[in-house]
């Protein structure tokens, strides 16, 4: 849709079908205050759902704006079901940035409301001005409102996390204590919203509510306490991921590999390399330069017959600038750059050029799966 701030922001599917239900529910509030618009009420509605989305961007925006300011990459902004998301790449150093960063977002929507309200005196009541300057301060409260919940994913959980971590100086516990309360939020809302829609005390009258209204309440409870639900476990995940990734070490990681000729036959590179321990193959030209990776995938796909037959140089992928790793890449840098290049073997070289060996994706994945089922520390 563009990109404010050099940050290109995004309408996911699922919008569309959030602001057809948006312009149908608050169509039908419209219709209480202003019957005499007839169908044009639907149009008034649909204004509403595009100018509450605006201030979810804006709310987004708030953090996007906060997170460059720390120097933090903002991958882009996602409208979606439910709200907006601002994918920032990289954690904050601090707890303070990250209070400051995750309490912007509902600031704005707080002052968004306040700029609403005050405009409710510029406009007569019982107008189609009046009732969409109503609509939108209520939404924003309430977007700030829940925005500051105290649980994983919300600011207020990123909030809780920036508190805990001060106290413990340990991001990963206040990672849990906010994920586990993110959890607990989520199964309040699943019992407690229609219960609260159904007792009145959200200020909703009891007497006209039917059974549809009932089915759908319980539906939209389910659906933000999955959204809460998941969004805690995956800030979980997230935090393990992060937790563990210096432990990911090109050099330690990389295979032993051997050069061999583009002309040699696989069976005797394959003799050579068992002799030498190494577990990888590099061609390289007459100079000693790599040129290519002889793919493990092709060497296992050739019968043991047909080996003296075959040249390494027919089982290679040649080499590009992308496939080649520093021997030091360590941590979230290696994965950027295996992401950056995809390939199944990289030649991992020193800095003065040499070939240090092999690293294989399959062996990173490995790894990976190792440090995520280690507990946390």
């Amino acid at each position: 849709m563009g990109r404010p701030f050099g940050v290109p922001v995004y309408v996911a599917p699922s919008w569309f079908v959030v602001a057809a239900l948006i312009t149908w529910v608050f169509g039908d509030q419209i219709d209480r205050v202003l019957p005499e618009l007839g169908a044009a009420r639907y149009l008034v509605s649909l204004f509403f759902a595009v100018a509450f989305y605006a201030s979810v961007l804006v709310h987004e925006l708030a953090h996007t704006l906060a997170a460059l300011r720390f120097k933090l990459p903002v991958r882009r902004i996602q409208l979606q079901f439910f709200g907006g998301v601002s994918e920032i790449e990289k954690e904050t150093e601090t707890p303070g940035r990250e209070f400051v960063l995750a309490f912007v977002g509902p600031l704005l929507s707080l002052v968004l409301a306040g700029v609403f309200y005050l405009s409710l005196h510029a406009v007569e009541p019982g107008t189609v001005p009046g009732v969409l300057l109503g609509g939108l301060m209520i939404s924003n409260l309430i977007v700030a409102a829940f925005n500051l919940l105290p649980g994983l994913p919300l600011d207020g959980g990123r909030m809780l996390r920036a508190v805990v971590w001060k106290i413990t100086g340990k991001p990963m516990s206040g990672t849990v204590a906010a994920a586990w309360v993110g959890r607990a939020l989520a199964v309040l809302v699943l019992v407690g919203l229609p219960l609260l829609t159904r007792t009145g005390l959200l200020g909703n009258s009891t007497d006209d509510i039917s059974g549809f209204e009932t089915v759908t309440d319980a539906l939209l409870a389910a659906i933000l306490a999955a959204i809460i639900w998941t969004g805690a476990g995956n800030s979980l995940r997230m935090a393990r991921l992060r937790e563990h990734l210096p432990e990911l070490r090109a050099r330690a990681l990389t295979r032993r590999a051997i050069p061999v000729e583009p002309v040699t036959p696989l069976s005797e590179a394959l003799r050579r390399a068992n002799e030498a321990g190494a577990r990888a193959l590099v061609v390289v030209d007459a100079t000693g330069e790599p040129t290519g990776i002889v793919r493990e995938a092709a060497i296992a796909a050739v019968p043991q017959h047909r080996r003296p037959w075959v040249a390494v140089s027919t089982l290679a992928q040649d080499l590009t600038d992308g496939m080649r790793v520093p021997a030091e890449l360590t941590g979230q840098p290696l994965l950027d750059h295996l992401r950056a290049s995809p390939a199944t073997e990289y030649l991992v070289v020193e800095d003065t050029g040499e070939i240090y060996g092999v690293l294989a994706t399959t062996d990173v994945e490995r790894a990976f799966v190792r440090a995520m089922a280690r507990p946390s520390t």
